[in-house]
Formats: structure tokens, sequence, C-alpha cells
């Protein structure tokens, strides 16, 4: 489900655009925390609140729109609605909720005051982008719907994209074991077949193979081995009927030695940049070792 919201002004406008006409149907679904039973009326209150502080976009107005072909209740909107308005500081907030359907096909908007009537301030919208597209990409996940791939956050993720700086940093710094989940559930909601699914993987820095033991397995740079429906979350029949049969997968030998092969080229790429900054830093270089050198005296070591 797209989640899209922005703080505003403008409530007559506003409450024009939501009844308006032009779907097939409309349908103010409830009124909290107002004393009118309109929804322009509900707005204008919202307003008259507002001019006792100096916030000009006292409302915040959110869509939801699910895939095309999705049926969703409305209590399955409504749980999305809560979900985001926990997330965004915006509980007890006065809100309104109004369903727009056109030829079959059911949205939503919901509507909060901003304006807090006990302290007279309005809550905070930081981060809200961030926080939407968090709820987004779980609703896609419960629901088991194909996520759009501008949604995954893949930016950064893939090793062999990685600048000098992005490289030494990813070797400071641990992920935790939700990164690691995320990233392959992230990669089976955005693919339908095999290729589409090694690809999303390798993006995100693992590489399929057949497991010893577990079936379908992915590797990452540090050599570490996955399974694959336990991040995914995903029975393994479920992946045997999107992956194929594990016998058509790399074995694990053989993924090591393609991540070998792709991530010396990508250290290989680093290396005149380090030995750069290496010189311009004063250091002998005849007596150091490279760091990218000993990387890959590492992963062919690991291949041994």
């Amino acid at each position: 489900m797209i989640l899209v919201g922005n703080s505003r002004g403008g409530a007559r406008d506003l409450a024009r655009h939501l009844t308006k006409e032009e779907n097939d149907h409309v349908t103010v679904h409830e009124l909290r925390g107002f004393v009118s039973n309109d929804l322009d009326g509900a707005f204008q209150e919202a307003y008259a609140v507002s001019r006792g502080t100096k916030c000009k976009q006292f409302l915040f107005s959110l869509s939801l729109n699910p895939p095309a072909d999705a049926n969703v209740s409305t209590e399955d909107f409504e749980r999305a609605i809560g979900q985001c308005e926990k997330d965004l500081g915006l509980t007890g907030q006065p809100r309104a909720i109004v369903f727009h359907e056109k030829e079959g096909r059911r949205h939503a908007h919901a509507v909060w005051s901003r304006i807090d009537a006990q302290t007279m301030t309005a809550r905070q919208m930081s981060f809200h982008k961030m926080k939407l597209q968090d709820v987004s990409r779980e609703l896609y996940r419960e629901h088991g719907w194909r996520m759009p791939e501008g949604l995954a956050d893949r930016s950064k993720s893939d090793p062999r994209n990685y600048s000098l700086a992005e490289w030494q940093q990813a070797k400071r710094i641990d992920k935790d074991a939700r990164e690691i989940k995320e990233a392959f559930q992230d990669a089976w909601a955005i693919s339908d077949n095999r290729a589409s699914f090694e690809h999303a993987l390798k993006e995100r820095g693992y590489w399929l193979a057949r497991g010893d033991r577990r079936g379908f397995v992915a590797i990452d740079h540090h050599g570490e081995v996955y399974s694959v429906p336990g991040q995914a979350a995903i029975k393994t029949k479920a992946v045997r009927e999107r992956l194929g049969e594990e016998d058509t997968l790399p074995s694990l030998p053989q993924a090591h030695q393609t991540m070998a092969r792709e991530m010396s080229a990508m250290l290989a790429r680093l290396r005149p940049e380090r030995m750069q900054r290496k010189t311009r830093s004063g250091f002998s270089l005849p007596n150091k070792r490279s760091a990218v050198s000993q990387d890959c005296v590492l992963q062919h070591a690991h291949l041994a």
C-alpha cells in the first residue's frame, strides 16, 4: 500500500477535494474529535484552533493506495491508518477518514489536526516520509503483495558498488539481524522469479546458492551462510515454486568463487585510490601492505 502524506493548510480546499464527485462513491467514514458532523465543518474547527498558534500547515493529510488488484477491507484500512497515526505521533488527535471508490477500486484518505488543544502547539512531523515508507513496506509484507522496486531501500546495499569510504565503513560496523531479514524480505517482495530474486539479493550483498543441508541459501561477502526461507520468512515450498529445484542453483563453493571474483574486481578498482591516500598521508608504501590487498588475500584464503 503506497502511503503519501504531507502537512498543509487550506481546510476548505481540502474538504472540497475529498468530497468531489469525480469518484463513483465518496464516503466520510469517520469524524473523530470534532463537534461538526461534516468534513468542511470539521476542518474549519481545526483551522479555528490553529489560529491560537503560529502554525500555518495545521493539518496532516494522508492518502492510502493499495495495489490495483488488491481487495482491502475497511478493517485493514483502519489498522493501517492506526499504525501511521502511532508512528507519526498523532495519537489522539482529531481525525477524519474518507473512502473513495472509482471503477470498483477503493482507496482511502485520512486527515488529522496537528494542533494539540491542551498545549496549543503543533505536533512535529519530522521524518514523516521515512516513517510512512516503513509502514508501507510492512503492509506489503503482511499482505503478501508484490512490493514496487522503488519502495525497497536498496541504496548503498550492494558492496560491489561501495566507494572506498563506504567499504571502510562497512568493515567497521556490523549489520544487525533485523537488517539482514529486511534485505531478504524486500528482495522476495519485489521479485516474481529466480532471476529477479537473484538480482535483488545481489543488490543487497548476497549470492544465491544451494546449501549442503538447508537447501536454498545465500552467502554474503564475509562468507556467512543464510537460509533463504528462514530469513525471508517464507515456506520452503513457496521458495521452490518461485525459484525451481535446489539442484539448479550453484553449490556453495561455486557461489563463493563467483562472490570472490566479483568482490576482487571491486577491490582492485579501489586500490589506486587507497594508495593515493596513503601517499598523501606520508605512509611508506613499500613497508605497508595495502589493506585492499589484505582483503583479497583473506577472500582467497577463505575459499581455500
